[in-house]
């Protein structure tokens, strides 16, 4: 498809001293199109000329040469130079590359050849796969799905908390509280009771938690009876897990969490000691970072056991090897930023290449609170995903029999208008905003929504249902959708490409949700301005294959986000 902006950047260079890389990075989109479909600041180029930016923007002007193939009019206004296309080329460029790749329009295959791992999700075992794991979960999935999407080898990891200090705890918990539980009804949930009762009783008295520290102890080295208790609440929760990934439509390509990296440890312990970077501090062994003005990083404790720290950086090691990663991105709350800060530095200590360690990607994200804080497992205050999301299909279906009582598929309907409503409220923000949880919002159907969303999509299928057909593009005549509405959705459908590539290359899938909301509203406002089925053959014809390209890119946005579009609302 024609890029636009290295066009105009080309035609720029011509004029100027500056080569069309340089201009690329100069030109931008203005927000309102009044002023252009791009411009070019003139006040970043005055220094380096010595001239006022109005008179450079009005010597551009002057200097480039029209008529254009890709310039329809050039404006040079108080120091910017404006710029607007040529529509025509626009639109037979966007719906020929649409005709050719029908759903797989805006994809690419610049990511070839290179391989992004992703991790996310990453719940712990034997607790609550709470809203707080949504965020992580739907962050993750979008960012994957938008790389693959681009042509990049893409892996997704679930790194499982599923070793650690806690399990110290679990296990001394059910030593003493087991046999007042039946963890095959409602595992998690009894297994979060006996995790708040052993918390508190490690606050009433430090022995326990000394015993709990010794239980893991123990677990690491391979004790029969905590290997076994510990086997039983893995089991028993990942049964549970993986119900909420089913409901969610989440899969990933490896599950290896923690316990995958309890014999790979050893390695990064003698690697960084044969490179002198290990002091001994209280009996624990630290990596010291005060001269990055961190605190230091400890890598075994006291008792010889390892830390969650040391299992990071054993995964690190893992993933070069096997997987050969350009970035290895980690999709973990910005609670954890000073942590990977610390493994980050640390992993360059590992005689790595330098690809792997300049790889490494922390995404953070804000929390998710309830009105009355924040969430705590220890105290049993949490919002379980799964009750979150049977909520929401439940509201939804109570809307859809008041609305349209004789629609099939009701609870089909529902589930996917529920679920796209919660996961599509969590990406419209910028992720690292944090998220109040609130039931009215997240289910409001009016508006900048995942269900607002959802029926512009409808209407669209709609559209081509009543009209029976969809033309060959062939057959359209285009010059019929030059009119400002149809050009409106035009440009926006030429944006896609673009704003996957700004999603992944800041991270954020709200990029991609609001231009969706976007795209919806400007062919709400194109529907309702205009006639599609009319007498018009010609133009009939124009604006159907206009609705059904929108609705490929509303569908195809909308699975890069993880939500599923019914056919009917």
């Amino acid at each position: 498809m024609i890029d636009f902006k290295d066009k105009i950047a080309e035609e720029t260079s011509k004029v100027l001293e500056l080569t069309k890389e340089e201009l690329k990075e100069y030109i931008e989109i203005p927000k309102d199109t009044k002023m252009g479909d791009y411009a070019l600041p003139c006040f970043k180029l005055a220094k380096e000329m010595k001239k006022s930016p109005v008179i450079i923007a009005n010597e551009i002007k002057e200097k480039i040469e029209m008529p254009n193939k890709y310039i329809s009019k050039i404006e040079a206004v108080n120091g910017f130079l404006n710029i607007f296309i040529n529509n025509e080329i626009l639109i037979e460029n966007v719906l020929d590359e649409m005709e050719s790749k029908k759903e797989n329009y805006g994809s690419s295959n610049i990511g070839n050849g290179k391989n992004i791992i992703v991790e996310y999700s990453s719940p712990n075992i034997a607790k609550p796969f709470h809203v707080g794991h949504l965020r992580t979960t739907v962050i993750g999935r979008a960012l994957y799905n938008m790389y693959k999407f681009l042509g990049y080898n893409t892996i997704g990891i679930n790194h499982l908390g599923d070793w650690g200090t806690q399990f110290g705890k679990l296990i001394e918990g059910y030593k003493r509280f087991g046999n007042e539980y039946n963890l095959e009804e409602n595992p998690i949930d009894k297994l979060t009771e006996i995790y708040v009762r052993i918390n508190e009783l490690c606050k009433e008295d430090e022995s326990v938690l000394d015993d709990c520290r010794n239980n893991f102890k123990k677990l690491e080295d391979g004790d029969e009876y905590c290997t076994q208790v510990w086997q039983k609440f893995k089991d028993l929760s990942l049964k549970e897990f993986q119900r909420i990934y089913d409901i969610l439509d989440v899969h990933f390509d490896s599950n290896n969490g923690e316990s995958f990296y309890s014999d790979k440890m050893q390695e990064v312990v003698d690697i960084l000691r044969k490179n002198n970077k290990l002091l001994e501090s209280q009996g624990a062994e630290i990596v010291d970072l005060e001269y990055k003005n961190m605190p230091p990083l400890m890598v075994t404790k006291s008792n010889g056991s390892t830390t969650y720290a040391t299992r990071d950086l054993a995964a690190i090691l893992y993933r070069a090897r096997t997987y050969d990663f350009d970035k290895c991105i980690y999709v973990v709350a910005y609670e954890q930023n000073l942590h990977f800060k610390q493994v980050f530095e640390v992993a360059k200590f590992l005689d790595l290449d330098e690809k792997y360690t300049n790889g490494l990607i922390h995404v953070p994200y804000g929390m998710v609170r309830l009105k009355t804080g924040k969430m705590s497992t220890r105290d049993g205050n949490v919002v379980k995903i799964e009750d979150l999301l049977k909520e929401a299909i439940a509201k939804v279906k109570i809307i859809i029999e008041n609305k349209n009582p004789e629609l099939e598929n009701k609870e089909d309907i529902a589930t996917k208008v529920g679920i796209g409503a919660v996961i599509f409220t969590d990406l419209y923000n910028s992720r690292i905003k944090d998220e109040i949880f609130d039931w009215d919002i997240m289910l409001n159907f009016n508006g900048e929504t995942g269900p607002y969303m959802q029926y512009i999509y409808v209407r669209t299928k709609s559209v081509l249902e009543k009209a029976g057909y969809i033309p060959k593009l062939k057959d359209v005549n285009l010059d019929k959708l030059l009119d400002e509405d149809s050009v409106k959705v035009i440009k926006l459908l030429y944006q896609f490409n673009d704003k996957i590539m700004q999603a992944i290359e800041k991270y954020e899938p709200y990029i991609v949700a609001r231009y969706l909301i976007e795209v919806a509203k400007t062919y709400s406002s194109f529907y309702n301005n205009n006639k599609i089925i009319c007498d018009d053959k010609e133009v009939q014809d124009a604006r159907i294959y206009l609705t059904y390209a929108t609705g490929i890119v509303l569908k195809t946005g909308a699975a890069l986000l993880g939500i599923k579009m019914p056919d009917k609302m």
